[in-house]
C-alpha cells in the first residue's frame, strides 16, 4: 500500500473520526478545517469514547494524536504531501461544489481524492473535481473504531488500481471495507437505515407515539439494542436534516419537509444529538441507559 500521508478536509463529527481513527493507526495526517480551534477540540474530545469503548489509554491515545502533525485553515499546505484526501464537509451541494473548486487548484496530481458523503453519489460530486480517474467514495459509520466498515465505490472512470489502494487503507486503519460495484444512493448501509429512520420520524412527526416509545417498541419486539431515535442521536440530526432536506428539495415530498422543519427547531435549540449532550435524549446519561426503560 502506497497510502502513507492522508488529509482530512472537514472536521466536523464523522471527518475528526475518520483523522484520529487513520493517526492512531499510523498513517501521518493533516486536519483541514474552517477553524482550528474546533477541530482540535474535537480531535481531542474523542479521549473518553476510545477509552469506554476500545480501553484505550491516556498514553496510547496521546501517541495516536502525535500522528496529526497539523491542523491548518490552508488548503494548498493541508494538500501538498497527500497521497489520499478524504473530504467530509458539510452535506450540502453548494459547500461540496465550492470545496472541489478550491481542491482542484491545489492538489497534487498524485493524490487520491475521496468524499465521505452520505447522500451524494460519486457522479454527482466528480464534476466539481474534475478528474474522475483518481476520484471515488469512502462512506464511514458514525463511530467509527466500533462501528467499523467503509463502504467505497468509485465513478464509472476510477482506475481499479486506485480502488484498490483504498480498500488497502480501509483495512489497514482497521475498518472492514465493503466494495460497492455500481453507485447507489445510501450506498448499502444507508439504502436499509434512511427508510428505517424515515418511517420512525413519520411516526414522531404525524404524533402516532412519542420518539422514546417508538424505540422502546423497535427494541422489545426485536430485540435491538438500539431504536431509530437512539440511532439518530449518534448519527447526529444535523446530518439527518440535511437527508431530509435533500430528500424533499429533489422529489418535493411533503413529510420529508415536516420532518426536517421539526428537526431544524432542536437543532436551532441546540439540541443535535449525543455530541450535544442532547437529543431525542440527555447524554451523559441518556434516559435508555436506565434498567426500567424496557419495562
Amino acid at each position: 500500500m502506497t497510502i502513507k500521508n492522508v488529509t482530512i478536509a472537514g472536521a466536523g463529527t464523522l471527518g475528526s473520526q475518520i483523522a484520529y481513527q487513520s493517526a492512531l493507526k499510523g498513517m501521518r495526517v493533516t486536519v483541514w478545517n474552517r477553524h482550528v480551534e474546533s477541530a482540535e477540540t474535537r480531535l481531542h474530545a474523542l479521549k473518553d469514547a476510545y477509552h469506554r469503548d476500545l480501553k484505550l489509554s491516556e498514553a496510547d491515545f496521546n501517541a495516536g494524536l502525535a500522528n496529526i502533525v497539523a491542523v491548518t485553515t490552508d488548503l494548498r499546505e493541508a494538500v501538498e504531501d497527500a497521497d489520499l484526501v478524504i473530504e467530509a464537509v458539510p452535506e450540502a451541494m453548494e459547500v461540496k461544489e465550492a470545496f472541489y473548486e478550491e481542491l482542484k487548484a491545489v492538489v497534487p496530481d498524485k493524490t487520491i481524492v475521496a468524499s465521505n458523503s452520505s447522500t451524494f453519489m460519486p457522479s454527482q460530486l466528480v464534476k466539481f473535481f474534475g478528474d474522475p480517474r483518481r476520484f471515488l467514495h469512502i462512506h464511514f459509520a458514525n463511530e467509527i473504531w466500533k462501528y467499523n466498515v467503509a463502504e467505497i465505490v468509485g465513478n464509472p472512470d476510477t482506475k481499479p488500481e486506485l480502488v484498490e489502494e483504498v480498500i488497502d487503507f480501509a483495512k489497514a486503519i482497521g475498518m472492514v471495507p465493503i466494495h460497492l460495484y455500481k453507485e447507489q444512493p445510501g450506498y448499502v448501509l444507508n439504502s436499509l437505515l434512511i427508510p428505517f429512520l424515515d418511517a420512525a420520524m413519520a411516526l414522531w412527526v404525524n404524533g402516532i407515539a412519542s420518539p422514546h416509545e417508538i424505540d422502546k417498541d423497535w427494541m422489545i419486539s426485536t430485540g435491538s439494542p438500539s431504536g431509530p431515535f437512539i440511532i439518530l442521536d449518534t448519527v447526529g440530526l444535523r446530518t439527518a436534516y440535511q437527508i431530509s432536506l435533500n430528500k424533499h428539495q429533489a422529489t418535493g415530498d411533503e413529510m420529508a419537509k415536516q420532518v426536517a422543519d421539526k428537526l431544524k427547531e432542536m437543532i436551532d435549540a441546540g439540541h443535535y444529538g449525543r455530541e450535544a449532550g442532547q437529543g431525542f435524549y440527555h447524554y451523559p446519561d441518556a434516559e435508555f441507559l436506565a434498567p426500567g426503560f424496557l419495562k
